[in-house]
């Protein structure tokens, strides 16, 4: 047995307990919200993955049970259940109830982790209320409990009438392998129920970047199950994330190399949109900020594509470069790496930026042999992709003479605000909020109906520009959006600052009817595309005006779903109550206006955030693009899910 597969007590290390993670735990995985509940089947599932990075897995199931139970199972080689020579205990034990404490440290353990900076099963153990592993290991099964981070009793072996505290028709048919079940503690998470589909991408996602590994999850809730297998990985996820664009080129530009330890796969693909869709990953861990990984793939994107561009004589000499930010539009790209879990470095516990030095220049000789290749043996698609980039090169230099020419004319990032907008009193953007408000009568009463000192009102006439396949220079022909941007005062394209935004609580209230939801789509697709910071710094919201009036003599009561009129309805017990339903904004009088949507201690906002860009990518390009079919499998699969008010 060579010493990398050897996997016994010794190479457990031991490193701290957990009460700090019981104490504050934001710190050690992230939130203790819904996303901090999925936080604890993932690092669950990574050292199942790790089990399958190692070459020791083929398999993962993830269960959902009844009562908010999960399991997360492998067919790995089992943790080791023997005593721990330094600390007494069995390695089940210290491993399931020390803080970064596992076979990740040190050597001899794995190779290629995807855990080494996260907090591990331990801080799972630590944030549940019940935890229960299993061991299958040389012809034995084993099993241990805990309550919040502490062994209920010794690693035991088990025997068929074994009682658990779940129910559960899963059956675990591996031979050897660890399972693990928890319920997560609702005194410490506001909610303790995961969600089903939320999880699935998750697994999804992780299935394209470990080709070759089955993934399994089961709902008993529901009853349903997804089962995931990709054979090849990363052209596989790539071409999910263009199904529903026009592409460039048919197939996807692959690169796979291994240099000096650190294994990179990156692939490429083209379509003819306007915006980028890059996804970048860490030992199969997402890294949302990127990193020197990132990095590297854009230095090397903007030589290569220099350089065929001057050896097929699209560019002079003299002429100059083509930019990083020409490559972007229509790209879509993976960037996957791999290296020693002993070498790789985190700037943060969460893992979102990989801060490797050493990478860069490994993944930017990598993509650029890669491309230098692709260009070479394929001179037609590379040709394509040039023309694109090229013709982004135009609409650059197009949208700056025009930005230009509109600070010329109006300031679009200077003191001249658009005459529409009545601003509120406060200079303290924390403290401020912007209204974007549908129509000039619903303008008028929020105008009237608002507190001055920290609410500004912009009323926008018609529906704006659908900004989904439209370019900067377009876009800034348009006067309602120009309004926008100089209201905000963020600027917009390459010159785009969001600490110089006005607000930071911009609030698109529209009318609760079709043509106000198809506004605020289109608002909606404008910021995520244009201005998409405003929303992950959390500036984002949409105001919830009520949909019925109930007046009983001189009680009124305001509902803002069918369910709050029935209810409401309940309370009031009377057959002789007026219902009005509110068709437009304009409607409400400037106190009615208030009192319902904007004044902060009765209304409803709620905010936007965007929790998978590549699945709000998909979205709005299905929704807002130029492509039918999608659209209409969307519109005819949830037809009958859909409220019509007629």
């Amino acid at each position: 047995m060579s010493p990398s597969s050897k996997y016994s007590a010794e190479q457990i290390q031991v490193l701290e307990g957990l009460e700090p993670v019981r104490k504050r735990p934001g710190m050690y995985i992230g939130s203790t919200d819904l996303r901090g509940l999925h936080h604890l089947v993932k690092e669950v599932v990574d050292n199942s993955i790790d089990e399958a990075l190692a070459g020791h897995a083929k398999n993962i199931w993830v269960t959902l049970h009844e009562d908010n139970y999960v399991t997360v199972a492998d067919d790995g080689r089992g943790i080791p259940v023997e005593i721990h020579p330094k600390v007494g205990v069995s390695a089940l034990e210290v491993i399931m109830t020390t803080l970064h404490a596992g076979g990740k440290f040190g050597d001899g353990g794995y190779k290629v982790s995807t855990g080494l900076h996260g907090v591990g099963v331990s801080a799972v153990n630590a944030l549940s209320d019940y935890v229960r592993a299993e061991v299958r290991r040389e012809g034995k099964e084993y099993f241990q409990e805990y309550s919040q981070g502490k062994a209920k009793s010794k690693v035991t072996q088990t025997t068929k009438d074994t009682a658990l505290p779940y129910k559960t028709n899963f059956k675990w048919t591996a031979k050897n392998g660890t399972k693990i079940t928890f319920l997560a503690d609702k005194t410490i998470f506001s909610t303790i129920t995961p969600d089903f589909e939320r999880l699935e991408k998750q697994l999804k996602q992780v299935a394209y970047l470990v080709a070759g590994i089955f993934f399994h999850l089961y709902d008993e809730r529901t009853g349903e199950e997804r089962h995931y297998y990709f054979q090849s990985g990363l052209a596989t996820l790539i071409k999910h994330l263009n199904r529903n664009k026009a592409l460039i080129h048919p197939e996807p530009i692959l690169i796979h190399k291994n240099i000096e330890g650190i294994d990179v796969e990156v692939a490429i693909q083209y379509n003819d949109g306007f915006n980028e869709n890059v996804e970048s990953f860490a030992n199969v861990v997402p890294t949302t900020e990127g990193g020197t990984h990132l990095t590297g793939f854009r230095i090397a994107m903007t030589r290569a594509i220099n350089d065929y561009a001057r050896k097929i004589e699209a560019l002079k000499e003299k002429d100059e470069n083509l930019t990083g930010e020409d490559m972007k539009e229509g790209l879509t790209a993976v960037v996957s790496i791999k290296m020693d879990s002993d070498q790789i470095q985190f700037e943060s516990q969460t893992k979102e930026k990989l801060g490797n030095a050493e990478v860069q220049p490994i993944v930017s000789q990598v993509v650029k042999d890669g491309l230098d290749m692709f260009f070479e043996e394929n001179p037609s698609d590379g040709r394509a992709i040039l023309e694109k980039v090229m013709l982004a090169a135009r609409a650059r230099a197009a949208a700056r003479a025009a930005k230009d020419a509109v600070i010329r004319k109006g300031a679009l990032e200077g003191m001249t605000l658009p005459g529409k907008l009545a601003d509120c009193q406060n200079r303290d953007a924390a403290e401020s909020e912007l209204y974007i408000v549908e129509g000039d009568s619903a303008g008028g009463s929020a105008k009237q109906g608002r507190d001055r000192k920290f609410q500004a009102i912009l009323p926008l006439r018609g529906k704006i520009l659908n900004t989904e396949r439209a370019r900067l220079d377009k876009i800034l022909e348009f006067e309602e959006i120009k309004a926008l941007v100089i209201a905000l005062g963020t600027g917009i394209g390459d010159t785009v600052d969001y600490n110089r935004t006005r607000y930071h609580r911009v609030i698109i209230m529209t009318d609760a009817d079709v043509d106000g939801e198809h506004i605020r789509t289109l608002l909606l697709t404008f910021f995520f595309r244009y201005l998409p910071e405003l929303i992950t710094r959390g500036y984002m919201y949409i105001a919830q005006p009520p949909l019925y009036k109930l007046q009983k003599g001189k009680e009124i009561h305001y509902a803002y779903s069918d369910d709050e009129k029935a209810e409401i309805l309940k309370t009031i017990k009377t057959d002789s109550v007026i219902t009005s339903r509110y068709k437009g904004l304009g409607e409400m009088n400037p106190d009615q206006l208030w009192e319902t949507t904007m004044n902060p201690e009765n209304r409803v906002l709620k905010q936007v955030t965007v929790e998978d860009a590549s699945a709000a990518d998909e979205v709005f390009t299905m929704l807002m693009g130029d492509e039918v079919p999608p659209r209409k499998r969307f519109i005819q699969t949830h037809a009958k899910l859909a409220t019509l008010d007629i």
